[in-house]
């Protein structure tokens, strides 16, 4: 079990995670103690289906089973990997009757491209704002633009908040087109193509805008992104930005809604393990879990449109 422990380390996950995965496996390995199964390499698909009963049995909830199998996978994928198994026994397994989320307030491709297009790099100080005593507006026109890069990253790429906080200069391929997404805590490394409309922006913000805020922070950072007052960690800039979009479309809540909408949109376009690799989920069923948005949208169509 500590190999077990090291090979989920080198994976990437955190200590909270590990801790839940080990306490799962740890439940799995005794029920196999208590059906005579002294050795994990032979369990079979009929014996994991067997504990799937046996916890629902227990009147263990059918989400809290589906985790339990999911960790126990993962214990089976380790062995795969030390050639204990040849094949993992809790593949293809899908748990019934698990409530899935839905995603609500999707945006629509036109919505996400207006937030793009309509987002102000320069703006004008009101009187009513002088009050607030806002920072010097050169320094506020340089964060704008930054940000407009970000939003960019977030409506076309589908980029999640810590992996903004995490990328580099060289990251960037402005030759190819492309941006290179590192692997973060909850998603894979992959590479995607940057629009026509983002190059410009993020051209100008490498060449002149980034260095200008270097510049003012006396910063010495590879980091693609940082805040104006020299942090590297800008959380609140973020919010600030939602904030911003709120008064471009009233219906923008939060960057998971973002990048949500745009997971949607892809799978209207791709096919299943293309989007995975894309929006960097490490499962198929963090992508499957998008396409139930799907069908309430086609509901919703049927709904409002067909003519019965």
């Amino acid at each position: 079990m500590e190999k077990f422990k090291e090979y989920l380390q080198i994976k990437g996950y955190s200590s909270k995670s590990i801790d839940s995965i080990m306490i799962a496996v740890n439940y799995f390995l005794q029920w196999c103690e208590q059906e005579n199964i002294n050795d994990a390499t032979e369990v079979t698909h009929n014996d994991v289906m067997a504990y799937v009963h046996y916890q629902n049995t227990r009147g263990v909830s059918r989400k809290t089973v589906a985790h339990y199998v999911m960790h126990t996978e993962k214990y089976f994928r380790f062995l795969q990997s030390e050639n204990e198994v040849a094949d993992n026994p809790c593949s293809n397994i899908k748990i019934k009757g698990i409530k899935r989320k839905v995603l609500h307030d999707i945006l629509k491709v036109d919505e996400l491209e207006k937030l793009y297009e309509d987002y102000a790099t320069e703006t004008t100080i009101e009187k009513s704002e002088m009050i607030k005593v806002p920072p010097p507006q050169h320094l506020q026109n340089l964060a704008r633009k930054r940000n407009k890069v970000i939003l960019g990253l977030i409506v076309y790429q589908a980029v999640r908040s810590e992996e903004i906080l995490q990328l580099q200069v060289s990251d960037v391929k402005l030759r190819e087109g492309k941006i290179k997404i590192q692997a973060a805590r909850r998603s894979n490394e992959r590479t995607l193509k940057l629009e026509s409309n983002q190059l410009f922006d993020m051209l100008d913000y490498i060449n002149d805008t980034r260095k200008q805020i270097l510049h003012h922070n006396a910063m010495n950072t590879q980091l693609l992104f940082m805040s104006i007052n020299g942090s590297i960690h800008f959380k609140n800039a973020l919010a600030l930005l939602i904030k911003q979009l709120q008064r471009i479309n009233d219906k923008v809540k939060s960057i998971d809604q973002l990048r949500a909408s745009v997971i949607v949109h892809w799978l209207q376009q791709y096919n299943l393990r293309k989007v995975q690799i894309m929006a960097g989920h490490r499962y198929v069923s963090s992508t499957e879990s998008y396409k139930a948005n799907n069908m309430e949208e086609l509901k919703e169509d049927i709904k409002n449109y067909h003519p019965f």
